[in-house]
């Protein structure tokens, strides 16, 4: 690891004018001191953000608000969350490892740098680790890689699970920067990567994130999340889906539905949303709309398996949603 300088920031204030200065933020590091240890990320000087008073959970009437330095393991074990949005809950018990879960902050894991392996690979070309020099992903081990969203220069994964569960329930953040603060939806954070990968997200230079408020909406009782993977624990998602559906009288009024492991950045689906609305809640409804789902999909010499397992994937979380009472 390269020296660099730490220091603690004092108010939200002086961290964002520190960020402003070329500082990089710090909470839980459980992504930003593994890339310094492999001399992905080499930043001269840290702001630990950890003393701020960003890590309140309450509920707001009936939407769930969550301090971006809330730790996962503690958003996933709290009543409000629980009783508001249990599949916020239940994507992020999906989504690390105990240890990793009391760790990592909310906001952290929202913008971590993504798990192509030839990422941390500094041998190998990377437009996002050095851009211009190439993805060695494209003709390489890519059976990891996205189907969805992808370029000409990068095909790697958005890792997060729980951003897949915020965008499918249309969460938004508060964000404050140099220039004030301001909301945007947390699918609006995301970028593709087009010809510039390394531009991952949309937050201005200095800008630290709030909060997260998840609206109340008539699907959030009746909502999964559902994650395919390599092994049980600590792996990250081949395909995961979120499903949220409002059902009336056996017909779905209105569904949210998100994926990930497949896309770029944590993927909508809207025209799988569309194709459920007024249709009974079944499996023929389900695998109907799921067969929108690979439009515009882009499969790679070693992960085309995935445009088969997505659907089955989105199928199984709709019967999971459609389940709950």
């Amino acid at each position: 690891m390269l020296p660099f300088a730490l220091e603690k920031a004092r108010s939200t204030e002086d961290a964002i004018a520190a960020a402003a200065a070329g500082a990089r933020y710090i909470a839980g590091g459980t992504t930003l001191v593994d890339l310094m240890r492999e001399e992905v990320e080499r930043p001269e000087r840290l702001i630990d953000i950890n003393a701020l008073p960003l890590k309140d959970i309450h509920a707001d009437g009936s939407d769930l608000v969550i301090g971006a330095l809330a730790r996962m393991a503690e958003v996933a074990a709290h009543p409000e969350v629980k009783r508001l949005q249990p599949v916020i809950a239940e994507a992020l018990i999906e989504g690390a490892s105990p240890q990793l879960r009391n760790m990592a902050s909310m906001g952290g894991n929202l913008l971590q740098r993504c798990r192509c392996p030839y990422f941390r690979m500094l041998d190998a070309a990377c437009n996002k680790r050095a851009p211009g020099s190439g993805c060695s992903a494209i003709d390489g081990l890519n059976a990891g890689n996205a189907i969805l969203g992808t370029s000409a220069s990068c095909v790697a994964t958005h890792p997060s699970d729980v951003a897949v569960a915020l965008v499918a329930l249309g969460a938004t953040m508060r964000v404050r920067g140099p220039k004030g603060e301001r909301n945007l939806a947390v699918e609006e954070l995301f970028r593709l990567p087009g010809d510039t990968p390394h531009l991952e997200h949309t937050l201005l230079p200095g800008e630290l994130i709030l909060d997260i408020r998840v609206p109340a909406g008539p699907y959030s009782r009746r909502a999964r999340y559902l994650k395919v993977r390599d092994r049980a624990s600590y792996e990250f998602a081949l395909v995961s889906a979120a499903a949220a559906l409002h059902v009336e009288n056996g017909r779905i009024r209105s569904a949210r539905l998100a994926v990930g492991g497949v896309g770029t950045r944590p993927w909508r689906l809207k025209a799988c949303e569309e194709a459920l609305a007024g249709k009974p809640v079944d499996r023929a409804s389900f695998e109907a709309a799921a067969r929108l789902a690979t439009q515009g999909a882009r499969p790679l010499s070693h992960n085309h398996y995935k445009v088969e397992l997505l659907p089955r994937t989105i199928v199984r979380a709709l019967e999971m949603a459609g389940e709950v009472a």
